[in-house]
C-alpha cells in the first residue's frame, strides 16, 4: 500500500503555489512497490516497471530502404551511367543466394537484406533496365538507400526507461524486440465519493432541491484514463460520523481516496471535520483559481483527497493536484504541463500571485496565427464552459491582464486528462 509522509503536511498558512504544490507530491509520496506482467496488448497506459535493454539491434540487418538494385560503392560510376549485369533477386523475408561478386548487380525491395558484398542501392526509378542489365546514373553516395543494422537502436541500449508511462509507440517498440508482455506497476486503486445531501445519481429520483451527481463520473473516467483501478462508491451525505466510517473503511483497501464537494468551511461541510477524527488533515490553501478549496491528508497511512464541489474547479485541481499524484503514487517520471503559444482574442483582468486557468476554444485567424477565444461567461459551476471549449488558458502569477494580440499559454484538455 502506497503511503503519504505525515511531514509533507508540515505547512500552513499562506497559499502554496500550484509548482510548490506539485513539487511536495512529487517528493513525499512513497510509489507502489507491487508488478505484474502483462500482454502488450495490454500494456498501453502502464507504468514500466524497470527499463528494457534492447536485447537486439533494430534494424537486426543492414537492409534495403528502397526497391531498387544493389551494388558494391567501389563499383560506383562517377563520370557517365554505367551498366551492370543483374545477378539475384532479394525479397524481404529471404535473403540473397551468394555473395554479390565486382561489377555485379542485385534486385532488391524494400527490407530485404542486402547481399554480401552490396552496400549501396539505385532506387529503381532512378535507372532503366536493358535485358539482363541494369543502367544506373552516375554520382550515388556509397551507403545510399540503405539501412545499417542497429541505425535505429543499438543492442544493449535502454530503450524504454522505468517509470515510463507506456504509449503505443513504445508498445511497438517492444514488439519490435521481439517480447510478449512487460513488467508494470500494478494499477493505483482510488475510492471515489462525491459528498452532500443537495446530489442525487443519474438513475435515481431526484428531488425538486436536487442535482444530478456528475463531479463524480468525471472524475472516475479521468482516473481511468490515468489507468487506475477506480471504486465508485457513491454519494455520501452530510453526515459527519457516516462520512467517518466510509473514509475508515476503504483506507486500508486502496492507494488513494477521492472526495468532491464539502471541503470548504460551512456548516454543512463536513469532510474536514471527518477525516480529522479517523486521520490527519490540514487544509491546502492552493493559489489557484477556480480551484479552491483543496483538502489533503492522510487515513491510515492512504492518501487523502478533497476536491471542491464546483465542475470546473473539479476539474482544475484534478489536474494539477490528483494527476500529480497519481504519477506519484505509481512511480512514473514527471510529465510536465507545456503550454503551446497561442494568441489571445480576449481581455481579461487578474490579481497577482494567483495562477488562474481560463476557458478557450481556439479559432484559427485571418493570418493563419491560432487565437485563444474566452468563453464568454464565468462561473466554476458551468459544465457547458468545460463541454463546449477546447482547453485552458494558463496566466501566471505575476500575470495581471492579458490584452488581445498577447502571446499565451494554452492547454488542451487531452493534453490534460490523458
Amino acid at each position: 500500500m502506497a503511503q503519504l509522509s505525515d511531514d509533507c503536511f508540515a505547512f500552513g498558512g499562506p497559499m502554496m503555489s500550484v509548482d510548490e504544490a506539485v513539487g511536495l507530491i512529487a517528493t513525499r509520496v512513497t510509489p507502489v512497490v507491487d508488478v505484474e506482467t502483462v500482454t502488450l496488448a495490454r500494456a498501453d497506459g502502464r507504468i514500466l516497471e524497470h527499463d528494457i535493454l534492447a536485447p537486439l539491434p533494430l534494424p537486426p540487418f543492414t537492409n534495403s530502404a528502397v526497391d531498387g538494385y544493389a551494388v558494391s560503392s567501389r563499383d560506383l560510376p562517377q563520370k557517365e551511367e554505367q551498366a551492370f549485369p543483374v545477378i539475384g533477386r532479394v525479397q524481404a523475408g529471404s535473403a540473397a543466394s551468394a555473395p554479390l561478386k565486382p561489377g555485379q548487380a542485385t534486385r532488391i525491395f524494400t527490407g530485404a537484406p542486402m547481399p554480401e558484398g552490396a552496400d549501396t542501392v539505385f532506387m529503381q526509378e532512378d535507372v532503366r533496365v536493358d535485358g539482363d542489365k541494369v543502367v544506373v546514373p552516375a554520382g550515388l553516395k556509397p551507403g545510399a538507400n540503405v539501412r545499417p543494422a542497429g541505425e535505429d537502436i543499438p543492442s544493449g541500449f535502454a530503450a524504454l526507461k522505468a517509470g515510463q508511462r507506456l504509449r503505443p509507440q513504445d508498445v511497438a517498440l517492444a514488439a519490435a524486440f521481439g517480447l510478449t508482455g512487460l513488467d508494470v506497476v500494478r494499477r493505483i486503486r482510488v475510492a471515489v465519493f462525491s459528498t452532500g445531501n443537495e446530489l442525487a445519481s443519474p438513475g435515481e429520483a431526484r428531488a425538486a432541491a436536487q442535482l444530478f451527481d456528475s463531479n463524480r463520473f468525471m472524475l472516475v473516467t479521468m482516473l481511468s484514463r490515468l489507468g487506475c483501478e477506480v471504486s465508485d462508491l457513491g454519494i455520501l451525505r452530510d453526515d459527519r460520523a457516516a462520512l467517518a466510517r466510509a473514509l475508515q473503511e476503504v483506507a486500508g483497501s486502496h492507494d488513494l481516496i477521492l472526495t468532491t464537494g464539502g471541503v470548504s468551511t460551512g456548516e454543512e461541510d463536513h469532510v474536514k471535520a471527518s477525516v480529522e477524527s479517523v486521520g490527519r488533515l490540514v487544509l491546502w490553501r492552493m493559489a489557484i483559481k477556480p480551484g479552491r478549496p483543496v483538502a489533503m491528508g492522510i487515513i491510515g497511512g492512504t492518501p487523502f483527497i478533497g476536491l471542491p464541489g464546483n465542475p470546473v474547479a473539479s476539474f482544475v485541481t484534478f489536474v494539477h493536484v490528483v494527476r500529480p499524484t497519481i504519477l506519484a503514487l505509481s512511480g512514473a517520471r514527471p510529465e510536465p504541463l507545456l503550454p503551446m503559444p497561442v494568441r489571445a482574442a480576449f481581455s481579461y483582468k487578474k490579481k497577482i500571485a494567483r495562477r488562474e486557468y481560463v476557458r478557450v476554444t481556439l479559432r484559427k485567424a485571418a493570418d493563419g496565427a491560432l487565437e485563444a477565444v474566452k468563453f464568454p461567461r464565468e462561473g466554476a459551476g458551468l459544465l457547458s464552459s468545460l463541454a463546449d471549449t477546447d482547453g485552458l488558458v494558463e496566466l501566471g502569477e505575476e500575470l495581471t491582464q492579458v490584452t488581445p494580440g498577447q502571446t499565451i499559454g494554452f492547454l488542451s484538455y487531452a493534453s490534460l486528462i490523458n
